[in-house]
């Protein structure tokens, strides 16, 4: 999710994935005490829509009569969260309207999905006016976010693909020593919400595909971010191999909605 935000992204990995690749292991140590542990895995079922204009008021009323199944399902610990976003920057054949929920499990996820199947409500009107519509399933290791709800905040996606012959550790390297550690200080000072990086659980696309997601509560905190990347990138001045050696950039997009949801 963003342009701005998908620049830094192509900087930072470089950085990262020069320094651990081409570095040898005695140089390492400082830069490694950084580093970001993956968590257990966490899974989310995300439902795309694009929604004709005239219906989109009827998709924030269709949300929230679901959200009573869903508070249950954070009750008794079968999901770690759900939420709702409406895409601000749109694209002739992209989504208008998204729904996910996230579980420690893929059996939870299945859980509640086959809980919605079996409601009255598993197909609101609303849903019968969209033009297209379509499913992931994704996972992450490298994530956090602060317990509660929020409401209108903005979330960030950045897309990237790896190349064929990128190395095996090219990912957890891009992640665990430059992206999630800038962004769990991001979420400590509350500048962000919640942050993930996504790779599909269930494979509708090319295998290689990662997402950078975050939320950001108030429109300024935007700009903190980047203020936030840029004092990163000036920090870390280290020469490494340059980002498209490990990745398709044409293959690169941003998003930018605007999100409501809840956190365990």
């Amino acid at each position: 999710m963003r342009k701005s935000r998908g620049n830094f992204f192509v900087l930072m990995c470089a950085i990262a994935v020069g320094t651990i690749l081409a570095v040898p292991a005695s140089a390492q140590t400082q830069s490694q005490t950084q580093t970001v542990k993956p968590k257990p895995r966490m899974y989310a079922y995300i439902s795309n829509w694009q929604i004709p204009r005239a219906h989109w008021e009827e998709m924030k009323s269709s949300a929230v009569n679901d959200n009573s199944m869903l508070d249950k399902a954070m009750a008794d610990g079968t999901l770690v969260g759900y939420g709702t976003d409406e895409n601000l920057v749109h694209t002739p054949d992209g989504w208008t309207h998204d729904s996910w929920f996230a579980s420690m499990s893929m059996g939870g996820l299945m859980k509640v999905l086959e809980q919605y199947y079996n409601t009255e409500n598993a197909t609101p009107p609303v849903l019968l006016t969209s033009t297209k519509h379509w499913d992931e399933v994704v996972t992450s290791r490298y994530y956090n976010w602060h317990s509660g709800s929020y409401k209108n905040g903005f979330v960030s996606v950045a897309m990237y693909k790896l190349k064929h012959d990128a190395p095996d550790n090219a990912l957890e390297v891009i992640s665990g020593e430059v992206v999630a550690p800038l962004l769990e200080k991001l979420v400590t000072d509350g500048t962000l919400v919640e942050y993930e990086i996504d790779t599909e659980a269930v494979h509708t696309s090319a295998p290689g595909s990662f997402w950078i997601v975050t939320v950001a509560p108030q429109p300024e905190d935007l700009d903190k971010v980047d203020d936030a990347i840029r004092a990163a990138i000036k920090a870390s001045p280290v020469e490494g191999m340059a980002f498209d050696t490990v990745t398709d950039w044409s293959a690169h997009r941003d998003e930018l909605g605007l999100g409501s949801g809840t956190f365990k």
